[in-house]
């Protein structure tokens, strides 16, 4: 079973047991969610998202069509996705760019990424890094544009450049 907050909106039924949805949150109808994850606070979920197991998403943030968000991933509050190089108002598409964030990723509080790009297994982005391209698994990132600034070792240990 899962566990929706009042004043929720959630309009999809694709919800794993044991995942819970605080308040304030919106879910659109077609939005896919597995099961164990924490969706915060004044959370928007699109369409055409699919959101893993065991996954947190903090507050404040916004999942896009084209979104896909595998297991084990932590999203930081106000995190910025986007899924429109060139968006125009009451302008359309009919697919958007597709952004992929693999398992077990992490990324920081007020991190801005851009479309069409994937964050590899266990990468993890550091607070208010812009995310420009695909990103390799078991690396560290941060800065405006991010940047490589280390790798995560099989024991799960950081080691800076």
């Amino acid at each position: 079973m899962h566990k929706i907050h009042p004043t929720a909106d959630v309009q999809t039924h694709n919800i794993g047991k044991g995942t819970t949805i605080w308040q304030f949150c919106v879910v659109l109808p077609d939005a896919c969610i597995g099961e164990n994850c924490n969706i915060c606070s004044h959370v928007f979920i699109e369409n055409q998202v699919k959101i893993g197991n065991n996954v947190t998403i903090k507050s404040g943030v916004q999942i896009w069509d084209g979104i896909t968000i595998e297991d084990d991933v932590f999203i930081g509050p106000n995190v910025t996705f986007t899924n429109d190089l060139i968006p125009h108002s009451k302008q359309y598409r009919e697919e958007y760019d597709k952004t992929i964030i693999k398992k077990g990723a992490s990324i920081g509080a007020n991190s801005t990424i851009l479309p069409g790009n994937t964050i590899g297994e266990n990468a993890l982005i550091g607070a208010g890094s812009v995310i420009t391209k695909n990103i390799e698994s078991n690396t560290v990132w941060f800065g405006n544009p991010a940047t490589q600034r280390g790798v995560i070792d099989e024991n799960k240990k950081i080691h800076y450049f």
